[in-house]
């Protein structure tokens, strides 16, 4: 960590200009300039029609597609997921963000809550946080013993294998951003009063424990990736860039009426990586 991110304090109006400087290339973020907002909408529509028309062929195929966005808080889980589903139908589209468990749902075989948000014929479902709670969030601050963790990465390759020979097209994606940027993102939520809602005390306690997050994810991708289910990780510190390559990469990764590759446009594979790639040069996000 550096010696801003030592000294940083969270309710101090004014964000220290080494954090804010050193931001954006955090973690070795391969831009030094966010994408231009012109070329990003021109480029999102794009997908956004593509998507549009993967809808519609959905409706003809019964096609059921699962997407799983995880990453550190402040990461863009909710804004990747608000702009792929922004002009598609909520009524077939589903934005699975689920809350603590229950005392009774804490009994229950631990992949049953997440069954019950399983698509349709014909419906996605994007989940915001998912299944891997249990190899981050719940192991870094304590809220599952280290056995529960180690029998979760055994069996979930499993249970990720029975969705996709159901049928079902699963996609799973970890959202990188690096200390400094998780910390601009925190003290923008903090000072702004339209954001300040999406901070909780869990939120503030993983301020903390950066790289016990980053041990927990780096031991989750070994053991979860697979052929039938990879990860993909997309370096999220432009969110412009993120979003585009998050759903180019689901887009190139299915069949539809209507594809068209051009409008698609190329995955920027310096944004998403494989975990091998990840892990061979960006292992401080």
């Amino acid at each position: 960590m550096s010696d801003a991110a030592d000294a940083f304090n969270l309710d101090d109006p004014v964000l220290p200009r080494a954090i804010r400087k050193r931001a954006l290339a955090s973690g070795e973020f391969p831009y030094d300039e966010k994408m231009e907002r012109e070329t990003y909408e021109r480029e999102m529509l794009a997908v956004q029609r593509q998507l549009a028309l993967l809808q519609h062929d959905q409706a003809r195929t019964g096609k059921r597609i699962v997407i799983v966005f995880e990453g550190r808080d402040a990461a863009g889980k909710g804004g990747a997921i608000h702009t792929y589903l922004e002009h598609l139908n909520p009524r077939f589209n589903l934005w699975v963000a689920l809350t603590k468990p229950s005392d009774r749902e804490r009994t229950q075989w631990y992949f049953q809550r997440y069954v019950d948000w399983m698509p349709a014929a014909g419906e996605q479902a994007l989940f915001d946080r998912s299944w891997y709670n249990r190899a981050g969030v719940e192991p870094v601050m304590g809220f599952c013993t280290p056995e529960q963790t180690g029998h979760f990465l055994k069996v979930a390759p499993d249970f990720e294998r029975a969705l996709v020979d159901d049928g079902i097209h699963l996609f799973k994606f970890w959202l990188a951003i690096g200390r400094e940027m998780q910390l601009k993102r925190f003290h923008d939520r903090r000072h702004d009063p339209l954001k300040v809602w999406k901070l909780s005390p869990v939120d503030l306690e993983a301020l903390k424990r950066y790289e016990d997050y980053s041990a927990a994810r780096d031991r989750m991708l070994e053991a979860t990736h697979s052929a039938h289910a990879p990860w993909w990780v997309v370096l999220n510190n432009d969110k412009k860039r993120g979003k585009l390559g998050l759903i180019r990469t689901v887009l190139h990764g299915l069949e539809y009426v209507g594809k068209d590759a051009e409008a698609i446009g190329e995955v920027d594979r310096r944004i998403v990586l494989t975990p091998e790639q990840f892990g061979r040069s960006h292992r401080s996000l």
